[in-house]
């Protein structure tokens, strides 16, 4: 069984990968519509909304930590409008 990793630490994670997301370089061919590019974005966002979706649902989790990991999910949300749109 692998360790439980902290709320905390799992926001910061979560919005280091978004940031690892938004720092990828655009592919000169293809640009941002490259079929690797996206996979790779997708995966990283994908990755950074799995860390934190459960939070906002636990019972024990105090207020300003279910509220900073629903703040993860938009800034996730928000990046991939930016990215691609």
């Amino acid at each position: 069984m692998s360790p439980t990793i902290p709320a905390v630490k799992r926001i910061e994670k979560a919005r280091a990968l978004i940031q690892e997301a938004r720092d990828l370089p655009v592919p000169e061919v293809g640009g941002k519509f490259d079929f690797n590019y996206v996979v790779k974005v997708k995966a990283l966002l994908k990755q950074a909304r799995e860390l934190v979706q459960l939070i906002p649902k636990r019972a024990g989790a105090p207020v300003e930590i279910k509220t900073e990991a629903k703040k993860v999910l938009e800034e996730a949300d928000q990046a991939d409008r930016d990215i691609f749109h």
